[in-house]
């Protein structure tokens, strides 16, 4: 523990003086607690990397905080922006923010050139899809710069489903067999105002049964108190919050050791997804087919700002990876083809496409090298095409162009970086994309697993 809880009371700092003609006597000067986490790493234990990391930080922060949310950054990110967790916040205390699962902010980056040659801004994903997404179920979680509520990781369900957004509230349960209500906060809260008060350690507060989230009575007692008010919080707080003893930290090394996670629900029905290279995706999809939302937010300056790789072959290496992970949920029981009725049907296809778009690499293929058989045999392979094709032809390509346009001027985009992410989505898709489809058969194929380099970044 580098600093432990910052006190109830305010804290101001010194006035103005000689030495310091900054005056601090009317800001509160407190800091919020920081710890250093290592967790244990043994032969003979998969230690799962970002998921596995995530998932025993979430653990110790259980039991050191407990904070109803949690912001997660990856190691090369930081905060450009101090009202970026009060914006954050705003959307899961608002109005109808009982529902919302987690809050995704736009990934940011410096180091990148002038003219982002390989497209690190990647502003048509960013600025325009994820943005586009806030009006359905809300946009996917992409690793970085997000800020969930607590209880979305420990697998509770949403107090209600209302998934087809204020136009369509109906669209995104119509299959569903509770439309509107599904069992979860509200359900379990009843409950437990209906039933008595029990001893500490009966662990009636839970969405699946203890033992899945591992041997640890005290992480297991701080559930209730990251949940919804209940019964369970009033008697489980204190006056003096959660303190760090000596048995509160014993317990914390206890949650991130390497044995911890075994015979238990983490990586599988609770906190990141494991065995899989884009965990990210997954574990906000699972999130979202419970019927949980998901929020945009952007704001200037930028929230979190992020370097980039150093050079292309660094960012196709970054590409192939994402392409990869996106192809293993496809073929995974992930697959948003079969998610629950409780995913709104747009959300659906989004998901859809994101699983499944490094198959362009084979269509772009075949249109760049069918036509040019042509000047082998000498004959053209297609139909002479007639005087109305070449009309419809022209009509759609101007309707698309026009949607195209509208899109990202609405997204804030220039012309000039949608020419820069096409530019690198045909170097991507004939590269990175390519090579992602191969390695993801062999591995569905012959079952072998596939291994990845970090990608290096600036420092």
């Amino acid at each position: 523990v580098l600093l432990n809880h910052p006190s109830h009371s305010r804290q101001y700092g010194p006035p103005a003086s000689a030495d310091n003609p900054l005056d601090f006597s009317g800001v509160d000067v407190r800091v919020p607690m920081l710890v250093y986490v290592s967790r244990e790493k043994r032969p003979g234990h998969n230690h799962q990397k970002k998921a596995g990391a995530m998932n025993a930080l979430t653990r110790a922060s259980a039991l050191l905080s407990n904070a109803p949310f949690i912001l997660n950054l990856d190691c090369d990110h930081y905060i450009n922006n101090s009202q970026a967790l009060r914006s954050g916040i705003c959307f899961m205390l608002g109005r109808d923010s009982d529902t919302v699962a987690f809050v995704q902010f736009p990934q940011r980056f410096e180091g990148v050139d002038p003219t982002d040659l390989y497209a690190n801004h990647n502003r048509i994903f960013f600025d325009g899809s994820l943005r586009a997404l806030d009006g359905m179920q809300g946009p996917i979680y992409v690793g970085t710069g997000c800020l969930f509520r607590r209880i979305t990781v420990y697998a509770f369900d949403p107090p209600r489903i209302n998934v087809g957004g204020p136009c369509f509230p109906m669209l995104g349960g119509m299959f569903a067999k509770t439309k509107y209500q599904k069992p979860g906060l509200e359900m379990t809260m009843a409950k437990a105002k209906a039933a008595p008060v029990p001893a500490k350690g009966k662990h009636g507060f839970l969405p699946l049964p203890k033992k899945t989230y591992g041997k640890s009575d005290a992480f297991v007692d701080s559930i209730p108190l990251a949940s919804h008010p209940s019964p369970y919080v009033a008697a489980y707080n204190t006056a003096e919050g959660i303190v760090t003893d000596e048995a509160t930290m014993a317990e914390a090394v206890n949650v991130t050791a390497a044995a911890f996670e075994k015979k238990t629900g983490w990586g599988k029905e609770i906190g990141w997804v494991y065995d899989t290279v884009t965990e990210d995706v997954v574990t906000g999809y699972r999130m979202h087919i419970k019927g949980w939302r998901s929020r945009y937010c952007s704001i200037y300056p930028h929230a979190f700002i992020g370097t980039a790789p150093i050079n292309l072959t660094e960012r196709l290496f970054q590409v192939l990876r994402w392409s990869t992970g996106s192809l293993e949920i496809f073929f995974s029981k992930n697959n948003p083809l079969f998610g629950s009725t409780y995913l709104h049907p747009l959300q659906r296809i989004a998901y859809i496409n994101i699983t499944t778009y490094p198959f362009t690499a084979i269509f772009l293929i075949f249109y760049t090298t069918v036509p040019a058989l042509s000047f082998v045999t000498g004959h053209f392979i297609v139909q002479r095409p007639t005087t109305m094709f070449y009309v419809y032809l022209g009509i759609v390509l101007a309707t698309l162009l026009i949607i195209a346009v509208l899109e990202v001027k609405w997204a804030g985009v220039t012309v000039f970086e949608w020419f820069r992410n096409g530019q690198f989505w045909m170097t991507a898709s004939m590269s990175a994309y390519l090579q992602a489809v191969c390695q993801v058969l062999i591995k569905v194929i012959f079952q072998k697993d596939i291994s990845f380099k970090l990608t290096s970044k600036l420092p």
